[in-house]
């Protein structure tokens, strides 16, 4: 592969991979990899068309997966969030060996919604679509404000998340555009079984965009696998919730 995302390590001890969501970069993890470097090599990185790899364009879903393959620790722990969930999952799914232990934070196998399946409803992601082609700036802003909804410190929450992920160069237009089109289209339900390496689900009880009862929908495709629901949370416990976060988050990487 002789595309070269951006990555930051930093700290020592066993490698972990962060992978950020839909609209962000690397710096949306800033506020708890303090805490995470005292004990973990903690690689975090900008997606192909995002933040400090704006400039490689847009990549397909599977063309994404393979890129932060080619570059990550040979042998690692995943964690995803959002968008970033269905790329480390199914980079667990491809490449097993490469992954010890995979962690979902308000993820879904399938983000939209079906019949029987609650998700993100296609008119929303269509209106994402339409609204990216007058202000993609202001489309991100709005769907940070969507990812705080519920949370308690929500305007803090977004504030917090506006200053780590714009300090870096804005996503590539197309990449965003991209990126909803996997968020709508791409349905990993069938093959979670396959998943041979301890799994942790995290959800915000609050989340909107991924509704808490697709936490326990997927205990049935996962029955093996842990699941955390953070009562107070929204889309981003990790910022909202960061010590409980990081407690349960190392729980699940020392046991």
């Amino acid at each position: 592969m002789t595309t070269s995302l951006y990555w930051q390590t930093e700290g020592k001890g066993s490698d972990l991979v962060l992978i950020h969501g839909w609209g962000m970069n690397g710096a949306v993890w800033q506020p708890i990899i303090e805490q995470l470097s005292d004990h973990y090599c903690v690689h975090t990185v900008d997606l192909s068309g995002y933040g400090h790899s704006a400039d490689l364009g847009c990549a397909d879903f599977n063309t994404m997966v393979e890129q932060v393959l080619a570059q990550a620790p040979k042998k690692a722990a995943w964690l995803g969030w959002s968008l970033g969930g269905l790329i480390a999952t199914k980079a667990a799914l491809i490449a097993p060996a490469r992954v010890t232990k995979l962690i979902t934070v308000a993820s879904s196998p399938c983000f939209a919604a079906e019949k029987g399946w609650r998700g993100i409803k296609p008119a929303v992601l269509t209106q994402f679509t339409e609204q990216l082609k007058d202000d993609f700036t202001l489309t991100v802003e709005r769907f940070m404000a969507l990812q705080a909804m519920g949370s308690p410190n929500a305007r803090q929450d977004v504030k917090q998340v506006k200053s780590a992920v714009f300090s870096r160069p804005r996503p590539n237009q197309a990449a965003l555009a991209t990126g909803l089109t996997i968020l709508a289209d791409t349905d990993l339900r069938e093959v979670l079984s396959e998943l041979s390496m301890p799994v942790c689900r995290m959800y915000g009880r609050l989340d909107g965009l991924v509704p808490v009862k697709v936490a326990h929908d997927v205990d049935e495709l996962l029955p093996n696998s842990k699941k955390v629901i953070f009562e107070q949370a929204s889309h981003a416990p990790f910022i909202s919730h960061s010590d409980e976060f990081i407690a349960e988050l190392t729980c699940f990487l020392n046991c």
